[in-house]
């Protein structure tokens, strides 16, 4: 089964840190760009950081520079997150997202996966 499980989410006081892992199941991730989303309560998703297939290119949202940092082990088909100096305004669902353009027998194809989402608290 072609599926990515998020993990690592937690209740953590402002100040404290996380790291999140996107682990890929019934595929290869190497072969694509994955991306870390967030959804807060009553809020639409928004993108918060991406990294590129060989983890040489990455990109962060304003709000998380500095503060956050993305990574990939393609050894162990997992991307991780790890978010330091966590705010009340990081709470949110968190999800990964792999995509990537292939061509499967002559035909281009765009594929994209989500997976499930991890809960991120940050309360007193």
């Amino acid at each position: 089964q072609v599926q990515l499980v998020e993990s690592g989410g937690d209740l953590v006081q402002p100040g404290g840190s996380l790291r999140l892992s996107c682990t890929a199941s019934g595929f290869t991730l190497d072969y694509y760009n994955v991306g870390w989303f967030r959804q807060a309560p009553g809020k639409e998703r928004e993108g918060v950081s991406c990294i590129s297939t060989s983890g040489g290119n990455t990109y962060y949202k304003d709000s998380v520079k500095g503060r956050f940092t993305i990574s990939r082990d393609n050894a162990k088909n997992t991307v991780y997150l790890q978010m330091n100096s966590l705010k009340p305004e990081d709470t949110a669902v968190y999800y990964c997202n792999a995509a990537a353009v292939v061509v499967v027998t002559g035909d281009i194809r765009y594929l994209e996966i989500w997976g499930q989402g991890t809960l991120v608290t940050v309360s007193s």
